[in-house]
């Protein structure tokens, strides 16, 4: 597959064909059961299972993962009518009414608290300011404004707590792609079994891989783990439907990186030992994180950082990560750690051999090569 305009200049470079049969519905019955398509730095390609991926790394390599939850956040209800009405709750705002605030930038503080929350809705149309959509006798939701990107500006109406209430009545948000309403196996399967940190409205998927078992393998095995949060946000799902990717506004999305993990990663630095990103979520935030001279300034923040071809990595040296969506800024990411032509033969090839796609599906390692 060849790009035009240069090696993945254009979003259209970026398209490949994919059977539907092959998009994920269901996880696989064991994590890490998962088939894996390894991108060797020597430009070798192997197909591996998962649980084999102990033999990628070596002692004293860091493998660092995203410790985001995802919230329950989507509540199904509704209107006065008794016509359906969904709403999706993105992240916790200040309350206009003098309630107590909520930090967007510290979601996982404040989504136990928030009464008052960015959401997308459905039916947009019908969802105005002042209308309210009934989701249980305990829980109803108020419209109360607009909101960027199309969304609005809702209050929780309970007697019970925001955390109560949306573990009692929300619904896991599964990607549009799955196509089906989310069940009970889906609380658990849809977090990587390392999630801690609640304010994620999608899963970090690449997580999704791993069990307790095959970390506590890895630790003994001498490979260390270190935790950085990066909350996904509702613009994962949007398309880039832009021709040239730099007209493509990107997301803003939260992220913290503990003083332990910048200590690691220098100490891993100085060893000679690789810093592994699990997901594209974790390539974000170190790669914003990172100074000149590849060190990680511990702290949180905000990233709307775009990795695209070409791109200059300072941290990460070897990423696991999922198949992702044509036209996609994580497809984009991939091919710029990897090279666009080598990511984009290797997705026409797991195409061939009837690999999973997409966050239920199976997963790709990719080391880069030496400089």
């Amino acid at each position: 597959m060849t790009g035009t305009g240069g090696a993945g200049s254009l979003v259209r470079d970026y398209e490949y064909a994919l059977p539907d049969a092959l998009v994920a519905r269901y996880p696989a019955e064991r994590r890490d059961e998962s088939r894996l398509f390894v991108l060797g730095a020597d430009g070798s390609d192997a197909h591996r299972r998962f649980l084999d991926l102990g033999e990628l790394l070596a002692p004293g390599d860091l493998l660092v993962v995203n410790e985001s939850r995802v919230l329950a956040a989507r509540l199904l209800g509704s209107k006065p009518t008794g016509a359906p009405a969904e709403i999706l709750l993105t992240r916790p705002r200040s309350d206009p009414d003098g309630g107590p605030a909520s930090d967007p930038g510290a979601v996982s503080e404040a989504a136990a608290r928030a009464r008052v929350w960015e959401a997308l809705v459905r039916p947009g149309s019908k969802l105005k300011p002042g209308r309210t959509v009934v989701i249980s006798d305990e829980l109803s939701v108020e419209i109360l404004d607009s909101a960027p990107g199309g969304g609005r500006l809702v209050r929780l109406r309970t007697p019970l707590t925001t955390e109560e209430a949306i573990r009692t009545y929300g619904h896991m948000p599964l990607p549009p792609y799955i196509d089906r309403e989310d069940e009970g196996m889906d609380r658990e399967r849809y977090q990587t079994v390392y999630a801690r940190v609640p304010g994620s409205v999608a899963a970090p998927t690449a997580g999704l891989h791993f069990t307790t078992e095959l970390l506590d393998r890895l630790e003994a095995a001498g490979v260390r783990v270190a935790r950085v949060t990066l909350h996904v946000g509702i613009g994962t799902f949007r398309p880039v439907d832009a021709e040239d990717p730099t007209d493509h506004p990107m997301h803003s999305e939260s992220y913290s990186v503990p003083d332990e993990t910048a200590r690691a990663i220098s100490e891993a630095r100085q060893r000679g030992s690789r810093v592994w990103a699990v997901g594209t979520t974790v390539v974000r935030t170190l790669e914003s994180a990172a100074r000149n001279d590849g060190s990680v300034r511990a702290g949180s923040g905000s990233t709307d950082l775009f990795i695209r071809p070409p791109f200059d990595f300072r941290v990460v040296e070897g990423l696991i990560t999922n198949f992702h969506l044509p036209r996609s800024t994580l497809l984009m990411l991939v091919a710029a750690f990897g090279g666009y032509h080598r990511v984009m033969d290797a997705y026409d090839e797991a195409v061939a051999r009837g690999y999973r796609f997409y966050s239920y599906g199976d997963a790709m390692a990719v080391v880069r090569r030496e400089r």
